[in-house]
């Protein structure tokens, strides 16, 4: 009798399974269709968690590749090993912050802070096992632009660790940890100093003195005398960049902008004469700025990255004779360019669809391998959209170039969300790499324009001297006149608009809620400046003097208080979001908090996230999750229609 019973539930719960497995059925298969369509879009969260890799050093014999990697949650360091799976070496709770392989490639320095210091200390690494001891021991004090001596005994680095203010050059016995300053003194090249070469025989070192974020002077440091003598002499703005003295200690590449256009173009020099000869043999197009010059170990191969518009070109060739030597096949955005001894070269690969990774190219027989594979978190990555490049007037008929990007299946003439991005810097530009929060942006109905306004880096000298000191503001019209162009063209129109942007961009835009007060409505401010004299003052000493050169000084104060946007917080009528870390160095966040407090007081609205363990940005990826999510509600609130946001 009791079996009988028994049978009674289990028939009903086999029916019941049979109905459930139907309507499971009916909506896996409605769930695979919009799989497949691209029609279901996955969270900002798993966007974000998306991959990218880096190159962070290699071996000279070609054996192992070190990658940068942030797949474990923060930034890491990882070697390849020989069968191609990545073995961590680094576990620093915030990631690290730079890595420099030793010339035998079986030692490394890292560099890590905490909490967004970016008060980096040195640590000694075992590359093999990842074995790590830290070497540095100061609370307050930043080290960093790192290289290491041709026999591994030595490393040469910049702190500023005597006076917290100046950086100034030393050196390391790794075996002892003894310590000597080599290079640098309150009354002589003080300042912000970088070690930027090493000659092959060990002897001399190239070193930039820096005086803002356009101007440098270069000198050369004997090691054994200590003597050092100037290299360049100039009575403009100019910078020397990616310095390399050749083997015979006499004959130095560079690149320069000292000439008409401003842009940095390859040249020589020769030690004892501070004259710039220009490389004009039709190899680079004029047109276009190189971003960084670099050689093999052997001073065989040159290879520059060239900055055409934003997009990272490689050319590469042969010193002795100059002929070309063939690039890899991949069309996007490249950079690396690094040789080993038997000629393949280790290139990184990436685009606006695409994350990064890194790939070996043998030029000598056309094998190309990608070395790295990042996840796209079961994203179908053909599911993103490329920007294009587009350019429209300002205000006063100069021709600014902006990213503009638009959601799959845009219907021409129909306005939709936008969100202007402004980049930092203020010499920064905004370059058309992949862009995780982007893509899902634009799979969720907003168009996002991102121009280079004048004051951008990448377009030569002149362009980017344009919003210095007085000419602040024009800047702004910049953005202004990009807003025009979207609402002219149809992409948008008032009530739909915001703008984001982070550190210096972060100012754009509270200068742009306060000087054009209608023309947002949703504005984000991510670690920004709001008061240009509290800023400088509370900066980090070794910062200021290159920050004053570019907004102002202190002894102006009348003029960092009009370009303030604290003192018009009365004209906002902007919501705004604010987001900062606690540990910020370079903006402190007094800044946020300013901002915060006077836009309450004026009852306008206002909402922030302030991370207690992040700086200038964020690095934990669940703090970034957090960070982006709260922008896209944020947004999602104030610039979407009723019946959008419904839906």
């Amino acid at each position: 009798m009791s079996h009988k019973q028994s049978l009674v539930p289990i028939v009903f719960l086999l029916v019941t399974l049979a109905i459930g497995a139907t309507a499971i059925g009916q909506d896996s298969s409605k769930a695979a269709s919009m799989l497949h369509t691209g029609e279901y879009i996955p969270d900002i969260a798993t966007f974000l968690q998306i991959g990218g890799n880096s190159l962070a050093g290699y071996t000279w014999d070609g054996k192992d590749v070190f990658i940068r990697s942030s797949m474990s949650g923060a930034s890491q360091i990882y070697r390849i090993t020989d069968e191609g799976w990545p073995y961590q070496l680094t576990t620093f709770e915030d990631g690290i912050d730079f890595f420099t392989l030793s010339y035998g490639g079986d030692l490394a320095i890292v560099g890590a802070s905490v909490g967004g210091s970016e008060q980096s200390q040195l640590y000694l690494m075992d590359t093999q096992t990842g074995r790590t001891m830290q070497i540095t021991h100061f609370e307050d004090i930043q080290f960093g632009v790192l290289s290491w001596s041709r026999d591994d005994r030595w490393i040469f680095y910049r702190s500023n660790q005597e006076n917290g203010r100046d950086f100034f050059i030393y050196r390391m016995d790794i075996a002892t940890g003894e310590t000597e300053k080599i290079f640098g003194d309150s009354t002589g090249v003080n300042g912000y100093n970088a070690l930027l070469d090493l000659s092959k025989d060990g002897s001399r070192l190239i070193i930039g003195n820096f005086t803002s974020n356009a101007n440098n002077d270069l000198y050369l440091l004997d090691l054994d005398t200590r003597q050092y003598t100037r290299l360049t002499e100039d009575d403009t703005d100019v910078r020397y960049d990616s310095p390399t003295l050749m083997p015979d200690n006499e004959t130095i590449w560079l690149t320069c902008n000292d000439n008409e256009d401003g842009i940095q173009r390859l040249a020589t020099m020769k030690v004892g004469s501070p004259e710039i000869k220009y490389v004009d043999d039709g190899w680079i197009d004029p047109r276009w700025e190189i971003e960084r010059l670099g050689f093999s170990r052997d001073y065989k191969r040159m290879v520059v990255t060239i900055n055409e518009e934003g997009y990272l070109r490689l050319k590469m060739r042969e010193v002795a004779n100059g002929k070309e030597i063939p690039g890899p096949p991949l069309d996007g955005i490249l950079g690396g360019g690094a040789f080993d001894k038997h000629g393949a070269c280790l290139v990184s690969f990436t685009g606006p669809t695409r994350a990064p990774d890194i790939w070996k190219w043998n030029p000598n027989t056309g094998e190309l391998k990608q070395l790295t594979f990042s996840i796209y978190a079961g994203i179908d990555r053909s599911i993103f959209n490329d920007p294009q490049l587009i350019k429209y007037t300002s205000f006063d008929g100069l021709e600014i170039p902006a990213f503009l990007y638009l959601p799959p299946g845009y219907e021409k003439g129909k306005p939709i969300p936008f969100i202007v991005h402004a980049h930092s810097g203020p010499e920064g530009q905004f370059q058309p790499y992949f862009i995780r929060n982007v893509q899902y942006l634009m799979l969720n109905g907003y168009g996002i324009l991102a121009p280079n306004p004048r004051g951008s880096s990448g377009y030569g000298r002149n362009y980017m001297s344009l919003d210095n000191y007085k000419n602040r503001k024009n800047s702004l019209k910049d953005y202004k006149a990009g807003v025009e162009y979207l609402i002219e063209n149809g992409y948008t129109e008032k009530g739909m608009i915001g703008i984001r942007g982070g550190s210096y961009g972060g100012y754009v835009v509270t200068g742009m809620i306060t000087e054009y007060p209608d023309l947002f409505s949703a504005a984000v401010d991510e670690v920004g400046i709001v008061n240009f004299k509290t800023f400088l003052e509370n900066t980090k000493a070794y910062r200021r003097a290159l920050r004053e050169a570019e907004y102002g000084p202190l002894s102006d104060p009348e003029f960092l208080r009009e370009i303030s946007p604290i003192h018009k917080v009365d004209q906002i009528e902007t919501p705004l979001l604010v987001i900062h870390g606690e540990n910020d160095p370079k903006v402190p966040v007094s800044e946020a908090r300013q901002i915060i407090k006077a836009i309450q007081s004026h009852g306008g609205i206002v909402d922030s996230l302030i991370f207690p363990d992040e700086g200038h940005g964020t690095r934990k990826r669940v703090n970034i999750i957090a960070r982006y999510r709260k922008q896209v509600e944020f947004f999602d609130t104030h610039l979407k229609p009723a019946a959008i946001t419904e839906d």
